[in-house]
């Protein structure tokens, strides 16, 4: 059985790719060509031939990846801190950007004392990326997570099952609404870190393919400005979180001043801070619950 060196497919692959407007074209071919292999992307120098058989599904992922269709679907799983996450058509694909809010999660958990059991609540959960990530870091912690979404809460709990099965500390998961004031209530006061990565793009944006065709549009879009469910969540957030507690949430690059003014509106707040992301944009808002109730 003859085989075709993989380099030169690769470099075919990041041809077409770019052709088709990919904005990561070399990472795309590489990790896509890494899939089909099953090797990890860093050892694809160890792998350097395809049989025909894995020449033929390259090319047609090749072709699918083209068609805007988005990455991860093709692979089927998307990263969030140390875990893979099983994702597809009615979910929500984590972002990259995300990572930083993770990061942000696990060093305020890392000052709460060591003889109390952290409680962690993720709003509008999606696939789990947060709520599993940080699970999967701090075994020790109870993380809850809340998804409004069916078809969200059934990607949700497949990834859950599968990590808890793998030996990752269980979460919580519940069905409902971050705005709800009812959602969660025996936990009022209790919570050390509330996270969350809500819908929150304007609806008048414009979005590349892969996410105006393929991510859930409930899962995009937070009103005419960005802010209609991140509005009411703080409410939630104040609520559930205990004196000294520590809240972040995701929002728009475009509302960094206009999701902490809503923080710092609210009153029951302090220490509201903007955070960029890598390229220098606004991309989540920090607080502190005040020791004082509103």
């Amino acid at each position: 059985m003859s085989r075709t060196p993989l380099r030169p497919a690769i470099r075919e692959a990041i041809e077409i790719l770019a052709a088709a407007g990919i904005h990561s074209p070399n990472a795309d071919a590489e990790l896509l060509a890494a899939h089909v292999l099953g090797v990890d992307r860093m050892r694809l120098a160890l792998t350097p031939t395809l049989d025909p058989d894995q020449l033929e599904e390259y090319r047609k992922l090749v072709s699918r990846r083209a068609e805007r269709i988005p990455l991860q679907h093709l692979t089927g799983t998307a990263a969030m801190g140390d875990i893979d996450l099983a994702v597809g058509p009615g979910v929500f694909i984590p972002r990259p950007e995300t990572e930083l809010l993770f990061a942000w999660a696990l060093a305020q958990l890392e000052t709460i004392p060591h003889d109390h059991q952290p409680i962690v609540v993720d709003l509008c959960t999606g696939s789990g990326a947060l709520a599993l990530a940080i699970a999967h870091a701090r075994p020790d912690a109870q993380v809850h997570a809340v998804e409004l979404d069916p078809e969200a809460l059934r990607w949700a709990k497949r990834n859950a099952l599968q990590l808890a099965d793998e030996g990752d500390t269980p979460i919580d998961l519940h069905s409902g609404d971050a705005t709800d004031p009812t959602l969660l209530t025996h936990l009022d006061g209790k919570v050390d870190i509330v996270v969350s990565n809500p819908p929150y793009i304007p609806e008048a944006a414009i979005l590349d393919p892969e996410v105006a065709d393929h991510d859930p549009h409930r899962a995009l879009f937070g009103g005419p400005d960005g802010l209609s469910v991140i509005r009411p969540m703080i409410s939630t957030i104040a609520r559930l979180l205990r004196p000294g507690g520590a809240t972040a949430v995701e929002h728009d690059d475009s509302n960094g001043s206009g999701a902490a003014a809503l923080f710092g509106a609210h009153g029951g707040f302090v220490d509201v801070l903007e955070h960029p992301d890598l390229a220098g944009k606004p991309r989540f808002v920090s607080a502190l619950r005040a020791s004082d109730s509103h």
